[in-house]
């Protein structure tokens, strides 16, 4: 097993000259080139994964230094067990011991292909856990298993633990809806399918973010008015970025600005 150096994507070998994911327009080669490396080479250079509780029930994981884009990982942690969202692009003993003090974990889901990460490899880690991917994006997959299923629409987790399928970002792009997080006002865990600025009061709607390529208003609109019919208070991005309350008057208002500036109702301010 192969990981992309820039993505942290994992891939079956013999991996292709270039990483796919990162040929796509919304991620890209690094000027350098294409570089592979494994998990004995992160091990070597000093890789290691880090803890931190974002709120009760919620634990966030990352890693020193950062693999690939870097994102932040969250464990909701349920009565029932646990969903391991947005996984890393390394794994050690360390997390998965510390991920597995929480009680099983039901599934592993990630936002969309960019946070991917290593999640085949987390799976056999943790017991072969079920690595939930949704079908609009099978294609991006560059390791396969007895434990990846495809899912579409919405997938119960558990009791108050939901995913829903938005798009946008890509086809499949999704969120997770904890209703029992912010002391029970609601959580979404968006991954950048809908991405918490440093403003805290606002939200963007990309199709690339390193390449700067918006969504529409229309679909910026779509997901909003999808993501209205749930209750929740507060949003956390894939680095940990949030939006602490307010979060869904936050998500309709940004989608409002965002479909104005797109129709060009400011260009008078350009």
């Amino acid at each position: 097993m192969l990981i992309c150096s820039t993505c942290a994507v994992e891939r079956d070998e013999p991996a292709p000259a270039l990483c796919p994911i990162c040929v796509d327009e919304r991620q890209y080669v690094p000027e350098a080139g294409q570089y592979w490396t494994t998990l004995d080479e992160l091990a070597k250079s000093g890789q290691h994964t880090t803890l931190m509780e974002s709120e009760p029930g919620l634990v966030s994981i990352g890693t020193q230094p950062k693999v690939g884009i870097g994102q932040t990982a969250q464990l909701v942690v349920t009565p029932a067990g646990s969903l391991w969202w947005d996984p890393v692009g390394y794994v050690d003993d360390h997390a998965v011991g510390a991920i597995l003090e929480h009680g099983p974990v039901l599934a592993i889901a990630a936002s969309h292909p960019h946070m991917f990460g290593v999640q085949v490899e987390w799976s056999n880690r943790l017991g072969g856990v079920p690595v939930l991917v949704s079908e609009a994006d099978r294609e991006w997959l560059g390791r396969g298993g007895p434990n990846v299923t495809t899912w579409s629409g919405s997938r119960t987790i558990a009791d108050g633990l939901v995913l829903h399928q938005t798009g946008g970002h890509f086809p499949g792009s999704a969120v997770a809806h904890w209703a029992a997080g912010a002391d029970g006002r609601g959580v979404l865990l968006t991954g950048d399918s809908v991405f918490p600025n440093p403003d805290r009061r606002s939200v963007a709607f990309m199709r690339s973010y390193p390449n700067h390529l918006p969504l529409s208003g229309s679909v910026a609109l779509r997901i909003a008015a999808q993501l209205g019919d749930l209750e929740f208070d507060r949003i956390y991005g894939n680095f940990n970025n949030k939006i602490p309350s307010g979060a869904k008057e936050v998500l309709i208002s940004s989608a409002q600005r965002h479909a104005a500036w797109s129709r060009g109702d400011f260009d008078h301010l350009c």
